[in-house]
């Protein structure tokens, strides 16, 4: 989770005039401290970045569930200041393993915090299914029982991506009732349906309160292309469907390999077209779609069929129970893999059941910190996630 050198200014000043204000006020040092780091910039500023941070020990773990045990990440800080928090990822084939989830957990638990990543089977898989939400809560129910890890305090519950919305959902259940310290969702979803649509259509529907729909960004690709994965089964034949797979499975892999490492992702996507290239319509056609990154052909061919990947509430925390826990909200203003409204959609669900923060942000694409900033929207940063240190 990385921005721009064009952070560091603007950190510096924010942080100044946060320890003005709040000199001696912890979570915000830490919040400080936690930005400094996820946003990589530990060499401009290697005061703020050690402020509050914690030496940071790693172990796997086994997470047990109703559905067999969980593969997980244990970080556990050196004097353990903070909560325990469940930290699940979202929709990609690395799992726990992802880099960018590896790291903002090691800053995470630096923090304070003692941080358990639980691998759900069916997300790394790229599928959005209501046994997650069974697995994140069971996983929550696990943590909250294990008094030598939380110290016998409530926990946090944190998702990324349509985890986030898996998240609120698993919070919601009453096993979790009294468990939980905050949920946090970044960049997650309120309706599972409505986004798919809008990944099919490139239309988000104004949220409550809204007169006017702002202009949402096109759908992005890689999430377009994951609606095609699932879909595969409905949208060709039985005997192209594992050739399909294969191919947007490769396509999604090289995506992500982009983000870290391009000239392997280089040689993912080149394999990508040549499965394309092996393949017999309508499988090529979808292939090629997908390869060519072509949402405004491949949207309308995919969007009869979205209804059979699930609507129930126990994929959209929009219309499920409240946590009995303050919810904090963290999303890019110009997502557009799960858009902004799906928030505010959610935050009108919760109010008047629970405290909800809401935080829409421009320094956030899709549950990454890596755009410029200026210091108001550094500091509104801060206070958030001061609020969830606190």
């Amino acid at each position: 989770m990385r921005s721009p050198l064009r952070w560091a200014a603007v950190l510096l000043a924010s942080a100044l005039a946060l320890f003005a204000v709040r000199a001696i006020a912890l979570p915000y040092v830490r919040a400080t401290s936690l930005i400094v780091r996820t946003a990589g910039l530990e060499r401009q500023h290697p005061t703020l970045a050690a402020l509050e941070r914690d030496t940071v020990a790693e172990r796997t773990t086994s997470v047990p569930s109703r559905f067999g045990p969980l593969r997980a990440r244990l970080y556990t800080p050196t004097t353990h200041t903070g909560r325990a928090l469940l930290l699940t990822p979202g929709v990609n084939a690395l799992g726990v393993d992802e880099p960018r989830l590896v790291t903002f957990a090691r800053h995470l638990a630096a923090t304070g915090f003692l941080v358990v990543t639980p691998e759900v089977p069916d997300l790394s898989r790229y599928q959005v299914t209501a046994r997650s939400t069974d697995m994140i809560e069971d996983a929550a129910v696990w943590l909250s029982s294990r008094t030598d890890l939380t110290r016998g305090g409530r926990i946090g519950l944190a998702g990324i991506s349509f985890a986030g919305g898996l998240s609120v959902v698993a919070a919601g259940r009453p096993p979790l009732r009294g468990r939980l310290a905050f949920v946090f969702s970044f960049g997650g979803h309120a309706d599972f349906q409505r986004v798919v649509r809008y990944l099919c259509t490139g239309v988000e529907p104004p949220p409550p309160g809204v007169a006017a729909p702002r202009k949402t960004p096109p759908p992005h690709d890689y999430g377009l292309a994951v609606v095609a994965l699932d879909l595969a089964t409905r949208i060709v034949p039985p005997a192209q469907t594992d050739a399909l797979r294969e191919g947007i499975l490769t396509f999604l892999h090289a995506s992500h390999l982009a983000l870290f490492d391009r000239k392997e992702a280089e040689a993912e996507f080149d394999r990508a077209r040549r499965l394309e290239a092996a393949m017999a319509d309508p499988a090529a056609t979808y292939m090629h779609l997908v390869n060519t990154r072509d949402v405004a052909a491949l949207g309308p061919k995919l969007l009869p069929f979205v209804g059979d990947l699930g609507d129930e509430p126990a994929l959209s925390p929009g219309r499920s129970p409240a946590p009995d826990a303050p919810v904090f909200l963290l999303h890019g203003a110009d997502d557009n893999v799960v858009p902004a409204a799906e928030t505010l959609f959610l935050a009108d669900h919760l109010r008047g059941h629970t405290e909800v923060r809401v935080l829409l942000t421009p320094l956030i694409s899709h549950a990454e910190v890596d755009r410029p900033a200026t210091t108001t929207e550094v500091v509104d940063l801060i206070r958030f996630w001061a609020g969830m240190i606190d």
